[in-house]
């Protein structure tokens, strides 16, 4: 009885711990994640409270909690949806959302994968650093270089006039937009997602690889019982966190892109929120627009996370 006594009054003593002490035992910790937290509050949930434009007649002159409220309430939101043009906006959001959510997700695992198993540490570290150039490049230098190499006269032409094929322009019309959208996505984005894969690859222990030597075991096998296990739960919480974003496109892109002859076929919500917020200056029905986008991204997170809750709840972000 004594020796039961001792081990349940373990996590007893440690439930006895407030909240508070452990923040003062973390305090050299809280003190540096304060300025982000601040920062954090300021400039993304203090805003938040603009959300209620969408449920209003918004005038600059009267400001947020001065503008009279709609009647109904909904009026914006059932405004876009009986936009003849919605559905088409809609799915144009959501397929290129999706393929774009389908080439680069697993295009940085397998990125990391195969610059984990390389050897030569200068050769490594050079190919990595490379592919995060493109990370920081300007979407104005990307759609710029789109424009050129798709051009008649472009590198892409050049390539096909090797391969014996005619000679088109690619920025004229839709239908050569989804491979230069997608390919310059993951030319952009492999090198950079592919760092939270590699931090986790770094934490696998060699002595692992060892053993599967011993076993002779070939590199699928290295990669499938060692590095995906590894690197499983950091996989699973990014792409939940990446469903969030499938109906936000990148708008910016998609606009540079657009021209007199794919403008109609290339309209995304974002575009679409873009013009009418912007540039006609509807603030409420742009907002609008965009917070059912929002609710939609949470329902998704929400949806992905509860599922993954059941099948491995380790893995879940909540």
């Amino acid at each position: 009885m004594a020796k039961r006594s001792n081990t349940t009054s373990i996590p007893y003593a440690a439930k006895k711990k407030t909240f508070w002490q452990l923040l003062w035992k973390q305090k050299a910790l809280c003190i540096m994640a304060l300025a982000p937290l601040i920062m954090l509050i300021i400039f993304k949930y203090v805003p938040m409270y603009g959300i209620l434009i969408a449920f209003k007649n918004y005038k600059a002159s009267k400001g947020v909690w001065g503008s009279n409220w709609l009647e109904p309430v909904l009026k914006n939101f059932i405004k876009f949806f009986k936009n003849v043009n919605s559905g088409q906006i809609i799915w144009n959001t959501l397929k290129i959302g999706v393929l774009n959510l389908l080439f680069t997700f697993p295009a940085a695992i397998i990125f990391a994968i195969l610059l984990n198993e390389l050897r030569g540490k200068v050769f490594k570290s050079a190919v990595q650093t490379i592919s995060y150039i493109p990370h920081f490049l300007s979407v104005v230098v990307i759609c710029s270089m789109l424009n050129g190499f798709g051009s008649t006269s472009g590198f892409f032409n050049d390539i096909r006039d090797l391969l014996g094929m005619a000679r088109v322009d690619m920025n004229n019309g839709s239908q050569y937009f989804l491979p230069l959208y997608l390919g310059s996505q993951v030319w952009q984005t492999v090198g950079w997602s592919s760092i939270m894969y590699l931090s986790a690859l770094s934490n696998v222990d060699v002595t692992l690889y060892d053993v599967a030597n011993i076993d002779g075991a070939n590199r699928w096998q290295k990669i499938k019982n060692i590095i995906w296990p590894t690197i499983k739960p950091t996989t699973t919480i990014l792409l939940i966190m990446n469903l969030g974003n499938v109906l936000n496109s990148d708008y910016t892109k998609i606009l540079l892109m657009q021209n007199d002859t794919n403008r109609s076929q290339l309209e995304v919500i974002g575009t679409f929120v873009y013009q009418k917020g912007i540039v006609e200056g509807k603030f409420s029905y742009a907002t609008a627009v965009n917070l059912f986008i929002s609710v939609i991204g949470f329902a998704l997170v929400f949806g992905a996370n509860m599922i993954t809750r059941k099948i491995n709840p380790e893995n879940s972000l909540w």
